[in-house]
């Protein structure tokens, strides 16, 4: 979760191919974001790491908003071409394949809203991450960053694959981390635990049929391994106490 190397982006890429949305959150709670955030066709987005960019495409259907969104992957922002099609906002929504980090530091425009939805490894961080997304801001403009936190402390010694030690806290120190960086809170949406098990169970029977279809694929083993790794850790650790939220911010006037 720290980095995305190429071969856990490509395990991402296959994992997930069969979802719409790449976060444990559900249609009807992404919906409930846009009503926060009081979209309308004056709003424009920027949506960094946009995956296949459900979030811009139902949101330009749903309330007119035009948006960027900027992905590192070929394959999702295929998948998200097709749904902007499919949706008949493909004139609202502008795709970018680039780094989102290096991306936000070379564009001068502002929007409405900037958005992050679970990947603050572009800034190595949450607070790194709020940093890149500050000057792309409209005045008075909301950020919305979608974030893991520990729901209650882990055992002792425990070791989380991919999270690195600090990387996620309690709901409290991240709303500490919020101030820190000049933000306040003003609206959350958190994952409930089926919205978790929706998003990551889903991701077991899509590499089951990849596998069974191509047992013989170079990277197989090591997808079988990385699959597997990833399932234990969340029914032993993750399912238990590791939360998720969008969270609606504003920078402080």
């Amino acid at each position: 979760m720290t980095t995305v190397t190429f071969m856990s982006l490509r395990f991402h890429e296959i994992s997930e191919s069969r979802h719409r949305i790449l976060n444990p959150i559900s249609s009807e709670k992404l919906r409930l974001v846009g009503e926060i955030c009081a979209l309308d066709d004056s709003i424009e987005l920027l949506d960094l790491c946009c995956g296949k960019a459900e979030m811009l495409c139902t949101w330009a259907a749903a309330y007119g908003t035009s948006g960027v969104g900027v992905d590192i992957s070929p394959v999702f922002l295929g998948a998200a071409r097709e749904r902007a099609a499919e949706l008949r906002v493909d004139h609202l929504v502008t795709l970018v394949e680039a780094d989102a980090a290096r991306y936000v530091v070379d564009v001068d425009t502002s929007f409405h809203v900037v958005s992050c939805i679970g990947a603050t490894w572009i800034g190595n961080g949450l607070t790194g991450t709020l940093e890149l997304m500050r000057p792309r801001m409209k005045v008075n403009g909301l950020v919305l960053v979608g974030e893991p936190y520990w729901i209650d402390p882990l055992p002792e010694a425990t070791v989380v694959p991919g999270v690195a030690q600090g990387e996620f806290v309690s709901l409290a120190a991240t709303l500490d981390r919020f101030e820190s960086a000049g933000f306040d809170l003003v609206e959350m949406v958190a994952a409930s635990t089926d919205d978790w098990d929706r998003y990551v169970a889903m991701q077991w029977m899509t590499v089951d049929h990849c596998l069974a279809s191509n047992p013989s694929a170079p990277d197989a083993d090591a997808l079988r391994e990385w699959i597997s790794a990833g399932q234990r850790s969340y029914l032993t650790i993750e399912r238990r106490h590791l939360g998720w939220a969008v969270f609606v911010l504003r920078s402080r006037r």
